[in-house]
């Protein structure tokens, strides 16, 4: 397994990382078992990097986490947990929460769902609009000179919000969509990563499984994607024209389609590690074989063609949901 380090200051990961989320939640039902499988491959196959949030089905995502890392298994993982989304009973987003109590608390109930000691990266889900990235950021540095925290990452944030994070305490990453479909970030945010010193994790990677062989099938997008824009009458017409002139260059290079976009998003920079959302041993197998395709020049030019920069018919969340990413603001 190849490995990137996130940011100057960051630690060694894998070249590409686990989401875990769809374990959990928004994507329908999902077999523990097979769950917990997946996570197991992902650590023999060298995959260090797994990423959750401590929202994702109420805690059930950490604690299914904690379960398949019992033992020995800890030491393989680099666990990066989000916080900060506060849910109802029946599972409605109702705010954020990042101030230092809420974060503090947060913390301690997520060690406890995971049975660790520690959290490798800890980031604010969101960039919260009435608690200053200070104080958010602060709180979290009080827990890495405690012991519980390693290093800060954030998630979703804008240029200005990941300056005066950084200022506070180093940052080693950027949680954000990136893909073939979502090159939003890098007009403003990827320039200032890079100037200082800050990686990526990059999610979204296949557009919500817009990208794959399933959906140029006819497969049903249930879940997260039913609210989606881009899933939505005439926008999903109009991207999977698109996704079908990415497949033929993939037939070409003989990979599938999801496979093009993984390693499209690892060619971008070696700051940048690509987070696919496997739930299935053989949807991991099939993202893990993405990182021996190198794409030319000529092909990535052949991609931007395909699909240039916003022709992806709407937007990447729902309104209300947009208005939430200070990466958008």
């Amino acid at each position: 397994m190849l490995s990137r380090r996130l940011g100057r200051m960051g630690p060694a990961v894998s070249a590409i990382g686990l989401g875990a989320m769809g374990m959990s939640d928004f994507y329908g039902h999902a077999d523990e078992a097979e769950s917990t499988a997946t996570i197991h491959a992902a650590l023999e196959a060298g995959v260090t990097l797994i990423d959750t949030g401590d929202f994702y089905g109420m805690g059930h995502n950490e604690m299914l986490i904690g379960d398949a890392l019992k033992g020995s298994k800890r030491d393989k993982a680099i666990l990066s947990v989000k916080y900060g989304a506060q849910r109802g009973p029946d599972g409605a987003f109702l705010g954020f929460a990042s101030d230092p109590a809420s974060t503090k608390t947060a913390i301690a109930y997520t060690l406890k769902r995971l049975r660790v000691d520690y959290i490798d990266i800890y980031r604010p889900a969101r960039v919260s609009p009435t608690v200053p990235i200070e104080d958010t950021i602060g709180a979290i540095a009080d827990l890495v000179k405690a012991g519980y925290v390693r290093h800060i990452g954030l998630s979703e944030a804008g240029p200005e919000n990941i300056r005066r994070a950084h200022k506070v305490h180093p940052i080693v990453d950027l949680q954000i969509e990136y893909s073939i479909m979502t090159r939003s970030v890098e007009d403003k945010i990827l320039p200032v990563l890079r100037e200082l010193g800050i990686g990526m994790t990059a999610y979204g990677v296949l557009s919500r499984g817009l990208i794959s062989e399933g959906a140029l099938g006819g497969q049903s997008m249930g879940g997260f994607r039913s609210h989606s824009p881009r899933f939505q009458g005439d926008n999903l017409s109009q991207n999977l024209t698109l996704v079908q002139a990415l497949k033929a260059i993939a037939d070409e290079k003989g990979c599938t389609v999801a496979q093009l976009a993984i390693a499209w998003v690892a060619q971008r920079g070696d700051d940048i590690v690509p987070l696919v959302g496997a739930r299935r041993q053989e949807r991991l197998a099939e993202a893990l074989v993405a990182l021996d395709i190198t794409l030319s020049p000529q092909e990535l030019g052949r991609i931007d063609a395909a699909v240039p920069v916003g022709a992806v018919a709407g937007m990447r969340y729902a309104p209300e949901q947009m208005a939430m990413l200070d990466s958008e603001r």
